[in-house]
């Protein structure tokens, strides 16, 4: 319509009128691109808000999930706990020949039932640990404690199990290394499941724990000389249920949660786990945590995590999240 009015224009017309008709004419295919944009924003907008909105019920359904995933592996855990604590004490009973004498092999089967019972426990105990942890029911409870304490009740727990004379565990003695302020119960779990698997997969040679202070950082390390993890698994084995596919693992039943709990456990305590490892040449498995887990050196309340995130104050976290 603009562009008919500039041609039908009256010869006569001066220049300047025949240029403000041009503009104008210019401003009006303008404002129809703006509202054809303008139009095309707002379809465009319709569709964002229909996403986000989807979304956030999809959030909620992962949500519930997860809360559902935690409260079945909470009950079936301890559900599970009853039955095989009865097994193990059966077992006990029959070694300890408190009804009779046994037979070699009744022996021996015995043996492979405690055995059973025992693996079996300790993965229902990792069900519930994560459970708690999942679902934000973990107790941070910091205190402080001499490092020759941690590693003289880590050493009396596994003397005992301790049954490849080929294969010697040794702790250093932390030099230099003050008292630290943490959760010693975690630390421990974390360490006993460092040490357990490098029991598991060193057949021949010498497992090393050993601890070292960098500013206020306290790193401990359990080193062994098995078989080692490729580099392509180190950060898949600290993922929940997963297991490094080799002979010697097919050998040992587990869950695959003793690397991922141990990672959770390390975050609540305000550190961090790392692996280094090479196939054949053994690994080193270690957990950096700060001296003092308020960073200040004084002792601080109870610290709750919430949902995999501590709040010191005593406050649920989740409440105040946007």
């Amino acid at each position: 319509m603009a562009d008919e009015r500039v041609e039908n224009f009256p010869a006569t017309a001066s220049a300047k009128q025949r240029d403000q008709l041009a503009l104008e004419a210019e401003l009006e295919a303008r404002r129809a691109d703006v509202a054809s944009l303008t139009a095309e924003l707002a379809e465009t907008n319709k569709g964002v808000v229909a996403l986000y909105a989807e979304l956030d019920d999809k959030a909620e359904l992962l949500r519930e999930a997860s809360e559902l995933k935690s409260r079945f592996l909470s009950y079936m855990s301890h559900e599970f706990r009853t039955p095989l604590g009865s097994i193990r004490s059966i077992t006990r009973i029959l070694l300890d020949r408190l009804d009779g004498p046994l037979t070699g092999e009744q022996e021996k089967q015995i043996h492979f039932v405690q055995s059973s019972a025992t693996e079996l426990t300790e993965m229902v105990n990792d069900l519930l640990d994560l459970a708690k942890v999942e679902a934000g029911r973990v107790t941070i409870s910091p205190a402080w404690f001499e490092m020759v304490d941690l590693f003289s009740a880590l050493r009396g727990m596994f003397k005992p199990i301790l049954t490849n004379d080929d294969v010697s565990l040794f702790f250093d003695e932390p030099v230099g290394i003050p008292r630290i302020y943490t959760d010693h119960k975690k630390l421990s779990q974390i360490l006993r499941n460092f040490i357990s698997n490098a029991l598991k997969f060193t057949v021949k040679g010498e497992i090393r724990v050993a601890a070292t202070r960098s500013d206020d950082f306290v790193t401990f390390s359990v080193t062994d000389s098995g078989i080692g993890i490729a580099k392509e698994f180190h950060e898949a084995i600290f993922q929940d249920f997963v297991q490094v596919d080799s002979p010697m693992q097919k050998r040992f039943r587990g869950t695959g949660l003793g690397l991922s709990l141990s990672k959770k456990l390390a975050l609540l305590l305000g550190g961090s786990v790392a692996v280094q490892s090479e196939v054949g040449k053994g690994s080193t498995f270690s957990v950096r945590i700060p001296v003092s887990i308020d960073g200040e050196g004084q002792p601080p309340p109870a610290v709750v995590a919430q949902g995999g995130k501590i709040d010191r104050t005593g406050n649920d976290v989740r409440r105040n999240e946007p």
